[in-house]
C-alpha cells in the first residue's frame, strides 16, 4: 500500500487524503513533524515539506498538486474533468485554495517564528488582504456542489478547515455564502468530513 506522509493540521495534506478518499485510493498515512526535519522526511523530499505520497516502487511525489495530479491519473480522471474549460476551473479552484493556505501560513510562521517583539506586521497585513480578495471573491461566487466534484472543491473545502482550525472567528464575517457552502460540502460527503485539517 502507497504510504502518504503528512501532518494532521496541513491543508496541502488534507486536500490530498481527502482527495484520494474521493476517488477510493487506500494510502497508510503516517504523521511525520516538519520542524525536526527528520531523515525520513528529507530522504524522500529534499525540500522537508509535507504532503509526499510514496507509491509501492518506492517512488516520493510531491507537491500537493502533482499528487493530485497523479491520483487523477490513476482514478481514470475522477477528480479533473475530461473537457479542457471545465478542467482549467478546477485547476484554477485549486490554485486558488492552495494560494490562500500558502498566504495563511506565511502568517502562521510568521507568528510562530519569531519572538513577538519583531513580528512583522506589515508582512501579515499584506498576506491576510490576499486571503480576504480571495475569500470576497469566493464568497460572491461559490463553486457548485455537483454529485461529482474536483480537486478544486476539495481543496477549497480543505482551505477552509485551516481558516477554521487558525483563524476561527477571523474569516467568517460578512462571507455567509462561504460558510453555507463549506457546511453543503460537509452534508453531500461526509465521508471526508474526518479528513478535512485539524488540531
Amino acid at each position: 500500500m502507497p504510504k502518504l506522509f503528512y501532518s494532521p493540521a496541513s491543508p496541502y495534506s488534507g486536500k490530498v487524503r481527502m482527495a484520494a478518499a474521493y476517488v477510493g485510493i487506500a494510502v497508510e498515512s503516517v504523521t511525520v513533524e516538519t520542524g525536526p526535519q527528520p531523515a525520513l522526511l528529507t530522504d524522500a523530499n529534499p525540500l522537508g515539506k509535507i504532503p509526499v505520497w510514496i507509491t509501492d516502487e518506492g517512488q516520493s511525489i510531491y507537491d500537493s498538486r502533482v499528487i493530485t495530479q497523479y491520483l487523477n491519473r490513476l482514478s481514470g480522471n475522477k477528480l479533473f474533468p475530461r473537457n479542457a474549460e471545465k478542467r482549467l476551473d478546477a485547476e484554477r479552484l485549486e490554485a486558488l485554495a492552495d494560494g490562500i493556505c500558502d498566504c495563511l501560513l506565511a502568517i502562521v510562521y510568521e507568528r510562530r517564528g519569531r519572538p513577538e517583539e519583531i513580528v512583522h506586521q506589515p508582512w501579515i497585513d499584506k498576506q491576510w488582504s490576499k486571503v480576504t480578495r480571495s475569500l470576497d471573491l469566493l464568497n460572491a461566487n461559490p463553486p457548485k456542489l455537483p454529485k461529482a466534484i474536483t480537486t478544486g472543491q476539495i481543496a477549497l473545502r480543505a482551505a477552509i478547515g485551516y481558516l477554521d482550525l487558525r483563524f476561527a472567528g477571523k474569516w467568517e464575517k460578512g462571507r455567509p455564502r462561504l460558510k453555507r457552502w463549506a457546511a453543503r460540502f460537509d452534508e453531500k460527503f461526509p465521508e471526508l468530513k474526518a479528513i478535512i485539517p485539524q488540531g
